[in-house]
């Protein structure tokens, strides 16, 4: 039996899902990062329907509260390709297996916080779900630039909402977890 369960979680994996339920031992972590709140809205709206952790990536030094500067500050980090010092880092990611990975998209891809966290850890083998939130420019490079940042990851399709829309987007969020495999 154990054999029929391992061998389901291996095709599974190979077709770039794996289901909670065939792993029986696998461990989710909702990873985000949330300026404003609203990609936050969305991290909590996964985590009520998959029970999971959640980490949520700070900045050591943060963001000015104002718009306008942060995005100056956005896109100096951006153009000099800086990895900004996180607030805290977790130990490890040893025992998930899903990693819920939660950004806004800044000035066409991820915030590089969210760079200086991917590049910290070991994604061999993890399956990540990215869900961003964006402005007006969709998901733009980010998809290419998650998945060229953690190349031994399976990366699934990404969830992309508009900003305004966060805090009303259950339903796209319980679709897309249907559509990922991740939601019955």
């Amino acid at each position: 039996m154990k054999m029929i369960v391992m061998a389901a979680v291996l095709l599974g994996a190979a077709c770039g899902v794996v289901h909670a339920a065939e792993a029986g031992e696998s461990k989710s972590l909702i990873v985000v990062f949330s300026k404003t709140g609203n990609t936050r809205a969305l991290a909590d709206m996964i985590q009520a329907r998959v029970g999971c952790d959640m980490f949520e990536v700070r900045t050591a030094k943060p963001y000015p509260e104002e718009y306008r500067p942060t995005t100056e500050i956005a896109r100096a980090e951006q153009d000099n390709n800086e990895r900004p010092e996180l607030a805290e880092y977790l130990d490890s990611l040893d025992g998930y297996d899903v990693i819920y990975l939660g950004f806004p998209i800044w000035w066409g891809t991820m915030p590089m916080a969210m760079f200086t966290f991917l590049e910290r850890y070991d994604f061999s083998g993890k399956t990540i779900a990215p869900f961003t939130t964006h402005g007006s420019g969709g998901a733009s490079r980010s998809n290419a630039d998650l998945r060229r940042t953690v190349p031994d990851a399976t990366v699934l399709p990404q969830l992309v909402v508009t900003g305004s829309a966060a805090r009303n987007a259950q339903g796209e969020v319980d679709e897309w977890l249907r559509q990922i495999g991740l939601l019955d």
